[in-house]
């Protein structure tokens, strides 16, 4: 199974860069060109928040009408604290599992040899990511169910201090409350995230937590104590995620753009592996 995972697109009105800098509308249909070109085709993609720069109706019209030109594999999407949730279920209800909870944008997916828990960490108003009682019930229950077969979880907000100051004073704040529940289930193979805007890997709870970066812009790396909320014009990127029994989840960053190659290796007689 291959999982495609892309996060904090950015989606603006036409014409409206974000930031007034980027332009997160060409930039995602560059992303997803790319991933149309794959070989072999991801099973599933997954989009992991931030889909919207404001939670417009207009900007998840936009968002549905790339999904549509591009994508026709399974898409499956967790909002953001960019993201409005009642517009996002409104312009977005088509798709699979957007309207499955009454009050959240949380399901369950089923179909494929790897499970699929996408989450909501939404504080709306908020910057930050929080799991109140509900969610957790809803995510402790949702891995009870199935607790023999490989799952990936979900949502926005990465539940780790990654070292760039002004990222981890909006990660997820409860974050023991929810690695309490992710120990209860080993069957959690990965904690997909994105909100940091850069490729971050890091142990959590018995398991991995992996960040993707964006497909837009990224934020500037610093590990500074007082370093400032800027971002940089990095080479947009998404994750690959490829399951096998032998091997488990093994992830890969892939580049959007295209670059020179590709070229054979013409080994040169000296290399000293040639014989």
């Amino acid at each position: 199974m291959i999982i495609a995972q892309l996060t904090d697109l950015h989606i603006r009105p036409t014409g409206k860069p974000a930031y007034r800098v980027v332009e997160t509308n060409t930039l995602l249909d560059r992303a997803l060109q790319s991933l149309a070109a794959m070989w072999p085709a991801p099973d599933a993609v997954v989009m992991s928040g931030d889909l919207t720069d404001c939670g417009l109706a207009e900007e998840y019209d936009i968002l549905a009408l790339l999904i549509r030109r591009h994508l026709d594999m399974p898409v499956y999407l967790v909002p953001g604290n960019h993201d409005r949730r009642e517009v996002m279920k409104q312009r977005l209800a088509h798709l699979p599992g957007i309207t499955a909870d009454p009050d959240f944008i949380q399901y369950a997916v089923d179909d494929f040899p790897v499970r699929l828990v996408m989450l909501d960490s939404v504080v709306p108003g908020k910057g930050h990511g929080e799991l109140c009682a509900a969610r957790l019930d809803f995510l402790d229950r949702t891995l009870a169910a199935a607790p023999d077969k490989p799952t990936v979880v979900v949502l926005h907000h990465p539940p780790i201090v990654c070292g760039i100051r002004h990222m981890d004073g909006i990660n997820l704040r409860n974050a023991d409350a929810f690695g309490a529940v992710i120990a209860r289930h080993p069957q959690v193979e990965r904690i997909l995230c994105g909100h940091h805007h850069r490729p971050i890997t890091a142990r959590f709870a018995g398991t991995i937590v992996q960040v993707a970066p964006s497909t837009a812009h990224q934020v500037v790396f610093d590990l500074g104590a007082e370093s400032p909320s800027h971002f940089t014009m990095e080479p947009a990127s998404f994750l690959v995620h490829q399951w096998n029994a032998g091997a488990g989840l093994v992830s890969h960053g892939v580049y959007v753009e295209k670059y020179p190659g590709p070229y054979p290796f013409v080994l040169d007689p000296d290399y000293p592996g040639a014989h």
